[in-house]
């Protein structure tokens, strides 16, 4: 793929943050977008900011990624309404912060229904849309902790592994069976984002604090640089596209040192982290 002009392009998790500026960003550069979030106010603002940006078409729904029923829906609306698609970006994703131990069962199944399940049924509904394209690419949001492990983010990083492994493996079925289809897995550092505001800290966790560490501390990034990068390793069919600086240092870090990069972890976390609440 060489141009998103005239492309459909199909967003997740567009209400806010990343899958917001790529919706805009992808705008920018012609394509029909079609976007969807559980929050529906941040939804029609993006919707507002991606016809602002120079899209020719819009189409916009409520979805909660982890309602496989729900999904199927969409995805048959979408290809109603585009008669197509070219580009599909699962980016839907939330955080849960707080120590294993501490983690429900349900509160481990909520981020795995969404981080992963999300993406499988994403990949699931629109393959086959993006190989009957001849010009498609399928883009799978994992993050940094798709790569290393951070304490405290168990189940956010067991999702985003499995979304890396999931990706790769995709690629390979595609590149195996010569379909017309790239495929890109994203590691996202920190970006100036709502994610560890909007999602859920184990109880005993000082939720504010955590924030703050986030925003303050490592989030540096904005969302549109984050997407501009995004578009970019879709255009040159990149495999695997790290965002931010603190992304390739930390990745090739922690290659360097093999798996002795925990134990650094371990260190600098004990220092950073929040004490937990009694």
């Amino acid at each position: 793929m060489k141009t998103l002009t005239d492309k459909v392009v199909v967003v997740t998790g567009a209400g806010s943050g990343i899958g917001r500026a790529l919706a805009v960003e992808v705008a920018g550069h012609g394509a029909l977008v079609a976007v969807s979030d559980v929050n529906e106010a941040g939804l029609a603002e993006t919707v507002e900011l991606v016809k602002a940006a120079g899209s020719p078409l819009v189409h916009s729904a409520r979805l909660d990624v982890s309602d496989r029923e729900a999904f199927a829906a969409y995805a048959q609306a979408v290809r109603e309404h585009f008669g197509r698609v070219n580009v599909v970006v699962n980016n839907a994703g939330v955080t849960m912060t707080g120590d294993f131990l501490d983690t429900t069962v349900e509160e481990f199944d909520w981020i795995m229904s969404i981080n992963l399940d999300g993406v499988i049924t994403g990949t699931r509904e629109f393959l086959g849309d993006l190989i009957a394209s001849g010009d498609g690419h399928l883009v799978n949001i994992s993050s940094l902790f798709g790569l290393i492990s951070v304490p405290g983010q168990s189940g956010y990083n067991a999702s985003k592994y499995a979304v890396r492994g999931f990706t790769e493996a995709i690629r390979e079925e595609m590149l195996v069976s010569e379909a017309p289809v790239g495929v890109s897995c994203v590691h996202p550092g920190g970006i100036r984002t709502g994610i560890s505001r909007n999602g859920r800290k184990t109880l005993g966790s000082d939720a504010a604090a955590i924030d703050r560490l986030f925003e303050e501390k490592l989030a540096k990034m904005e969302p549109s640089r984050a997407a501009e990068i995004i578009v970019r390793g879709i255009l040159r069919n990149k495999a695997r596209v790290l965002v931010g600086l603190d992304a390739h240092a930390i990745h090739h870090a922690a290659k360097t040192v093999g798996s002795r990069y925990q134990d650094v972890t371990a260190r600098l976390t004990k220092r950073m982290m929040p004490a937990r609440r009694v």
